[in-house]
């Protein structure tokens, strides 16, 4: 295909995603989400992967019946979050393939959507990765790629969740998304501390190459980060602020560090509340002079049915499993959500 037919085709692609804006859009509210799903496998081992957990046979015996509630209950999330036309774009984690990407946005309760999905088979020795839906009436891409996060110089494990990168138009806004899965805090702070800062200088590194010859830029980090927000990868590496008013335009504006120091988040962990679920957006979708995508706010999403009610669990997320015994659940992190709005 030439030239001439390539721009063809992608202008098309766009005033398709701006009539869908126009059409679907609720007050020009547009919404974006983080979901981490909590062990999202199929019941196929893969021989390259450490899955063998979450099979028939696995210690979880994840069946097929197990596997097909999994994706519905997961559904039924996505189907309620974001407004009433749902996430634009949906940041997802713990995603084993695109199997089960396929499988969710099949089900009843999304397939009118038309959801697609951007994901890769990355290096995580247990085969889960990050992922991304979106909507083509809001999101048009123009390039998707991993970005590899090296841990060889930290001891133990040398490698973790790739992160996603990708860029696109949002309506009528060029943005750029970097779903993240940072290293989990398991040997402790000390052990584990260093790596999620190597992950936070990766995804730093990729946003300063972007906003160095585009200051305006509009950037979208999301992700379970397995930090807190008042935690060092996030105020120090990226450099993230509370207030908007501190935020120049190539930095980077953190709604949740002032949720997370009210006392609420989005896991628990020995009855003590952690905001790893975290969407940071540039300086560029605080303010602009081009009546464009705007920041406008940022809520954690917990409908009463994925919240527990069991004693000694109130409050807590509805998980999948107890130990390894299915509850029916969902997943032991409450969804994200950040609205952006058009003036």
């Amino acid at each position: 295909m030439n030239t001439y037919k390539i721009l063809i085709v992608f202008i098309l692609l766009l005033v398709t995603s701006l009539v869908g804006c126009a059409q679907k859009s609720d007050n020009h509210i547009i919404s974006v989400a983080f979901y981490n799903c909590e062990n999202f496998f199929d019941t196929v081992h893969n021989p390259a992967k450490e899955d063998e957990e979450f099979t028939p046979a696995g210690k979880y015996r994840y069946t097929t019946r197990v596997y097909e509630q999994k994706v519905h209950n997961l559904a039924t999330v996505v189907q309620n979050m974001g407004g009433p036309n749902g996430p634009a774009i949906l940041g997802m984690a713990e995603v084993e393939n695109s199997t089960v990407l396929r499988d969710l946005i099949r089900q009843p309760e999304l397939s009118g959507r038309g959801y697609k999905y951007e994901w890769f088979d990355g290096p995580d020795p247990r085969g889960i990765n990050v992922a991304m839906l979106y909507n083509p009436q809001y999101f048009t891409v123009i390039s998707a790629d991993p970005l590899h996060v090296d841990l060889s110089g930290t001891g133990g494990k040398s490698v973790t969740r790739d992160i996603l990168h990708v860029h696109g138009v949002l309506c009528s806004d060029t943005v750029d998304v970097f779903v993240n899965h940072w290293p989990s805090r398991r040997g402790g702070e000390d052990e584990s501390g260093p790596k999620r800062a190597i992950a936070a200088q990766v995804a730093k590194n990729a946003i300063d190459a972007i906003t160095k010859n585009a200051p305006n830029a509009k950037i979208i980090l999301l992700g379970d980060l397995n930090d807190n927000p008042t935690d060092s990868s996030i105020t120090y590496i990226l450099g993230a602020k509370a207030e908007q008013a501190e935020v120049t335009a190539t930095g980077l504006y953190d709604p949740w560090i002032n949720i997370y120091k009210s006392g609420t988040g989005t896991e628990e962990y020995r009855h003590s509340w952690n905001l790893f679920d975290q969407i940071i957006v540039s300086g560029a979708l605080l303010k602009n002079s081009n009546h464009k995508l705007q920041y406008s706010k940022a809520e954690i999403f917990k409908p009463d049915f994925i919240v527990d009610h069991y004693k000694g669990h109130e409050g807590e997320p509805h998980r999948s499993f107890v130990g390894t015994h299915w509850i029916n659940g969902y997943s032991d992190h409450f969804p994200v959500v950040m609205y952006l709005i058009r003036p």
